[in-house]
């Protein structure tokens, strides 16, 4: 087990250093819902060994910009970025080029 990214980003936002942890999805499977779910589930299987192995460190899950549009753009995305526990990377595969952090930091 391994997560796709460590880095350590600058925030503008907060002029400090910010660990952050990127598990990077590309959605290519055969249903885009079975791909959230197994992105949700290695999510959450992240986030909680993060915690106790290295809690100063930030998981974002990070999608191309398709995806979260097709997504998380809905009713059900919505739903999961309401009370802010999914942190995401949106970006643009092409430009390679990051669109959002969400929630907005």
């Amino acid at each position: 087990m391994y997560i796709d990214l460590g880095a350590s980003q600058l925030l503008a936002a907060q002029r400090q250093e910010c660990k952050i942890a990127v598990k990077v999805k590309t959605f290519t499977g055969r249903s885009e819902l079975d791909d959230l779910e197994k992105a949700l589930g290695q999510y959450v299987l992240y986030f909680d060994v993060l915690v106790e192995l290295e809690p100063e460190q930030t998981l974002y899950l990070a999608l191309p910009t398709w995806a979260y549009e097709s997504l998380f753009e809905e009713p059900l995305g919505q739903l999961l970025l309401k009370n802010q526990r999914l942190r995401l990377i949106v970006f643009d595969p092409e430009q390679e080029a990051i669109e959002q952090w969400l929630p907005t930091i």
